[in-house]
């Protein structure tokens, strides 16, 4: 049975993150909140909990997982940027956004895009998210929770325990969630491309095209 934490919403009571870590580090796919809808997380390395969010979305190998971090010096081990990509980044994080960036030797091939060697990166701005990201001491896999054949991400934990009893092992209740996924911008090119349209704006950046992408 798919246990269940209330956790308060701007300040979630350090046992019960402590208790979703120690899970998160055990092998569970986990759902949480984060500051544009709730997503499914796991391990970096755990191949077996991938997979299980990659069922539960109904996506293949293709599709990008996102390395949720908890600040720019984490993102910097995992992505390489140069000073104009690290200036976008430090004025527009934490925030609703995923940016795809060149991954370094430390993202596993596995995780990285099958032809592109990329990495989708957030930063999350919420405090139930960046509160687990400080107890793990390591970047969380993750994805939206958008279910197969739906168009918006679940944004209540009671229903979403009631929907993925025993496909994950944990839900943070951290309150009602957006039912926007994060805006995504591809950092790789000379100038940034958006990739889907979500919560965050967009303003901030000089976008070259635009390629909606569920």
């Amino acid at each position: 049975m798919t246990q269940f934490f209330v956790t308060h919403p701007d300040n979630p009571q350090p046992r019960l993150i402590r208790q979703a870590a120690a899970m998160v580090r055990d092998g569970a796919v986990i759902v949480y909140p984060t500051d544009s809808s709730y997503a499914l997380g796991c391990h970096l390395d755990d191949r077996t909990a991938v997979s299980r969010i990659r069922r539960i979305r109904g996506v293949d190998d293709s599709h990008y997982m996102t390395l949720m971090c908890r600040d720019l010096s984490e993102l910097a081990r995992y992505a390489r940027v140069d000073n104009v990509q690290f200036r976008l980044l430090k004025n527009n994080t934490p925030g609703s956004y995923t940016f795809i960036l060149d991954a370094t030797k430390e993202v596993p091939r596995r995780l990285q895009h099958p032809k592109r060697n990329t990495v989708g990166i957030r930063i999350p701005d919420h405090p139930v998210a960046l509160a687990l990201l400080e107890e793990l001491d390591e970047p969380l896999l993750s994805s939206t929770l958008i279910l197969p054949g739906e168009q918006h991400p679940l944004s209540d934990a009671e229903e979403i325990r009631n929907r993925l009893d025993r496909q994950v092992d944990l839900v943070l209740d951290g309150g009602a969630a957006g039912l926007e996924p994060t805006t995504v911008i591809d950092l790789t090119g000379v100038t940034p491309v958006l990739v889907r349209r979500g919560k965050g704006d967009v303003a901030p950046f000089e976008i070259a095209q635009l390629e909606i992408e569920k």
